[in-house]
């Protein structure tokens, strides 16, 4: 009897710029292969730096995106291009901290049509839907209220987490207002109201979030939104 063909690993690309001091990017192989063995997947990996994103060719055949932290990248429009690709490929995405808020410009310039929409961090000129928070931050823990029913909610099993953060930008109050009548929901916020994570609803598994909770591998714990990205990947 012919033994079944085994089947091919997952493929996950990690699009961003690849720093072996950044804390994020030693997280992620580690909340990977953590997540791969619970759910018995057999999954590779590549780092793509952002300057080998020229177009969307560059990304076909990945099985899932995860745009990671430790912005600003060194191609802008190489995170663009991903982004776009897998929004609109119905790629399984992640966005992280840096993956989060370009996610945040990307559907603010090609889906409502605000152009001129920019990164405080990077740009001086155009709509800043991204700005800098009031509170850095930067090395913080803080809590998250979760919306019910959410790819995040579920993926945590609860309504509210506590995660960590490094960063000093964030999303607009004018744009967050924007996002009320979208299908890019607001589905997660810190204790002040203020946006930390999104979903696209209209897309089988696209989630982005302010905070880096990858993280949870240092300390040897899951990280349950890396575990629902393999799954989504899966089917």
């Amino acid at each position: 009897m012919d033994s079944l063909p085994l089947a091919s690993p997952l493929r996950i690309a990690l699009v961003g710029d690849y720093n072996a001091s950044v804390l994020a990017h030693k997280a992620i192989p580690l909340a990977i292969d953590d997540a791969a063995a619970v759910l018995n997947l057999d999954v590779d990996y590549d780092w793509l730096h952002t300057t080998e994103i020229k177009s969307a060719e560059d990304l076909v055949g990945y099985d899932a995106i995860w745009v990671v932290p430790a912005s600003p990248y060194q191609n802008e429009e190489g995170a663009f291009i991903t982004i776009r690709y897998a929004r609109e490929n119905s790629v399984p995405f992640l966005g992280t901290c840096g993956g989060f808020q370009h996610a945040i410009i990307e559907y603010a310039r090609n889906v409502m049509g605000w152009q001129d929409a920019a990164h405080a961090e990077t740009a001086e000129q155009g709509r800043m839907v991204i700005a800098p928070l009031t509170c850095s931050l930067v090395e913080k823990t803080d809590t998250i209220e979760l919306r019910p029913h959410t790819l995040v909610a579920k993926a945590y099993g609860k309504t509210a987490i506590t995660e960590a953060y490094h960063c000093n930008y964030g999303v607009a109050e004018d744009f967050a207002q924007a996002l009320v009548d979208q299908p890019l929901k607001v589905t997660g916020w810190d204790e002040e109201g203020d946006v930390r994570v999104i979903e696209l609803v209209t897309h089988p598994f696209y989630v982005a979030t302010l905070f880096q909770h990858e993280r949870a591998a240092l300390v040897g714990k899951p990280a349950p939104l890396v575990q629902a990205l393999l799954l989504a990947a899966k089917h």
